[in-house]
């Protein structure tokens, strides 16, 4: 079978850019694929490093079979504004810093960071879990959006999992562009969604007990799918 290779950005040097085809047994897995690639050239299995795969426009993981006539791309780390979920403090002053440009007018910040207590009881810690790899895809898309609906130059969406202490900032948005108010909505727009749709959940640790946090309802376009 035959599948057309694509990439992007830094990694054209290492892939073809405009397009290429493989030929692979029947049944080949993308890992299968990337084995292979990661063999051609030095250059190749270092620029795999920190790639991900799209087939058909989706996100895979290496065990995907693929199918005769699939466009598979190897996509760099998304350009600009950082997207996605880490374990490790979130640097907002080094995010902010890495968002400015000469054409901005403004920079708008949402961070959102663990208070010490929640409807009156003292918070301990909190403890943030994901469904990881729908909740980049999620992320992504509403990177897209912002960009396209309110015009700005850049966005940024970082959320950290796992256990975080009062002070530490669990969710970083940042939105570059050369007028305040576009930057303003598109921040507000970012976040208020994110908490409605996006698959991540907080367990609330208090002196006194731990809860999960209750979540936003669902849009009506999402809970109607499953009804």
């Amino acid at each position: 079978m035959r599948v057309r290779l694509i990439s992007f950005g830094p990694l054209k040097s290492a892939f073809a850019g405009g397009g290429d085809t493989r030929e692979l047994p029947v049944g080949s897995s993308v890992g299968t694929l990337l084995d292979g690639l990661r063999r051609e050239s030095l250059l190749a299995s270092n620029a795999l490093a920190n790639a991900a795969v799209a087939v058909n426009q989706e996100y895979v993981k290496p065990e995907c079979i693929l199918s005769d006539g699939d466009e598979v791309a190897i996509l760099p780390p998304v350009s600009g504004g950082s997207v996605g979920l880490v374990r490790e403090p979130i640097d907002a002053d080094a995010i902010v810093a890495e968002m400015k440009d000469g054409a901005d007018g403004a920079v708008v910040v949402f961070d959102g960071i663990v208070r010490n207590n929640t409807r009156g009881r003292q918070t301990l810690h909190l403890d943030y879990e994901a469904y990881e790899e729908m909740a980049v895809k999620q992320m992504l898309e509403l990177r897209t959006r912002a960009l396209e609906q309110f015009a700005v130059r850049d966005v940024a969406i970082v959320h950290r999992l796992g256990r975080l202490v009062v002070g530490e900032t669990s969710v970083l948005i940042v939105v570059s562009s050369a007028h305040r108010g576009a930057a303003f909505d598109a921040c507000r727009w970012v976040i208020d969604t994110l908490k409605k749709q996006v698959p991540i959940w907080k367990k609330e640790q208090f002196v006194d007990g731990a809860v999960w946090a209750d979540g936003e309802p669902f849009p009506e376009e999402i809970v109607g799918a499953v009804q």
